[in-house]
């Protein structure tokens, strides 16, 4: 079972930036692709972004891409999204995920889910 705990979330400006960390434990983070999905107010929980195991290969949606990086370190069990230039319509709740990252673009679901982290952007 793993257990993900995200931080960094808060209150920010329209055109400013934020970095989310995730950290994992309870079992083996390297056999796991991560991602990142948010959830804003009335809507449903989309994908973000996801990146493999090793890090070789990373995937974005198409409303973050130039904007938000995904990067991991398997030594520390840890993944991060860095956002820059946000946009009031990034307001949502970020959620990290571990599982499959095919799992994770084509179907919107995945094996593990932290509770979540508020970002709010102000216009």
């Amino acid at each position: 079972q793993v257990q993900l705990v995200e931080s960094g979330g808060g209150l920010v400006q329209a055109g400013g930036s934020l970095r989310l960390s995730c950290a994992a434990s309870g079992g083996t983070f390297s056999s796991y692709a991560m991602g990142w999905f948010r959830q804003a107010p009335g809507k449903e929980r989309d994908f973000v972004a996801a990146i493999s195991w090793n890090g070789g290969n990373t995937y974005y949606a198409d409303s973050v891409k130039g904007r938000f990086t995904i990067s991991r370190d398997n030594a520390r069990n840890t993944v991060s999204l860095q956002m820059t230039s946000l946009k009031p319509e990034d307001t949502a709740v970020y959620y990290c995920t571990a599982g499959s990252a095919r799992k994770m673009i084509y179907t919107s679901s995945s094996d593990y889910w932290g509770q979540g982290t508020q970002v709010t952007v102000s216009s």
